[in-house]
């Protein structure tokens, strides 16, 4: 089976070499796929010398650089990992084994659970945000992923060649997980250990404003893949609002039979009609993405028959 290893880069020329290498040592007869991304530094050329084939991705932001590597390389099994030497090369052959065998689409390299990320990182904010994005999506989705946001995945090539990548910057991880969620892919989660850059080796990842992301992409997917529960929600909450405006209003009318509060009726009943209106957006938007769901099971049936057919 072909392998390929997608390493997405931008000004990691003090660990790029190693990363190479150490995958080297472990798959030698994968192909290796540096992605520079605009750095301004050598990592493009540390890539180069040490056997990697190197392409640029000229659109800032991992996502874009994530788009590009699963349109353009062909393979069996594909290996993602950072270029920052964060994640053993070692592990590899877990990973990979269940993609391998059928067991899974995509094989997610777990750094929670043994507690190696808690003692290597340094930054308290980013453990706070895995986890918090973590118990929201086990919540959203009702299931009981260990990690969302890692950088370390094997996919097969159905789930790379299906998936729209949409997320143009560090949200692109918590995509993949949410769409393997919604589209029924199987996921398998394998815990690795986990180990903080080395000193002079600085993260892209800004921890306020790129969990402000994070934080949209799950609310916007949760309101695309699940709008029946989105809007629903929305609708009650608006509801309760109007009820709570409109609730002196009609404890004055039984009792006088006049309306002195028109402002608060008006309100009110502005935000229950609203509500309403939310209320079958819902429904109609769920429609919607039914009849997708049967439409991309039929294109995975296509794509199933195209490949055999090869």
């Amino acid at each position: 089976m072909k392998t390929a290893v997608l390493i997405p880069c931008y000004n990691e020329e003090q660990t790029i070499e190693k990363v190479i290498k150490d995958f080297k040592k472990e798959l030698p007869e994968a192909d290796i796929y540096v992605y520079d991304n605009k750095s301004k530094d050598k990592t493009a050329e540390i890539a180069k010398n040490n056997g990697a084939i190197v392409r640029q991705e000229y659109k800032q932001g991992k996502g874009n650089v994530v788009r590009s590597m699963f349109y353009d390389i062909d393979a069996d099994i594909y290996i993602m990992v950072d270029g920052d030497d964060t994640y053993p090369a070692e592990f590899v052959h877990k990973l990979i084994k269940p993609v391998e065998e059928g067991q899974a689409d995509m094989c997610i390299g777990d750094r929670l659970s043994n507690g190696t990320y808690q003692q290597e990182n340094k930054r308290p904010f980013h453990e706070f945000g895995n986890n918090l994005v973590k118990k929201a999506i086990n919540i959203l989705f009702k299931t009981d992923l260990k990690d969302i946001m890692t950088g370390y995945r094997v996919f097969n090539k159905k789930f790379v060649k299906n998936m729209p990548v949409m997320s143009p910057k560090f949200e692109i991880e918590t995509e993949m997980s949410l769409y393997a969620l919604d589209k029924g892919f199987i996921i398998k989660e394998v815990p690795i250990d986990y180990r903080d850059r080395p000193e002079g080796s600085e993260s892209k990842l800004n921890t306020v404003s790129d969990g402000i992301k994070v934080v949209k992409t799950i609310v916007k997917m949760y309101k695309d893949y699940r709008p029946l529960r989105f809007f629903t929600y929305m609708a009650i909450i608006i509801f309760l609002i109007g009820l709570i405006i409109g609730a002196p209003v009609i404890i004055e009318f039984i009792k006088t039979r006049y309306i002195t509060k028109v402002p608060s009726a008006i309100l009110a009943m502005g935000l229950i009609t609203l509500s309403v209106i939310i209320g079958q957006c819902g429904v109609i938007l769920d429609t919607v993405v039914k009849i997708n769901k049967e439409n991309y099971q039929l294109s995975l049936l296509r794509y199933k028959q195209n490949e055999e057919g090869k």
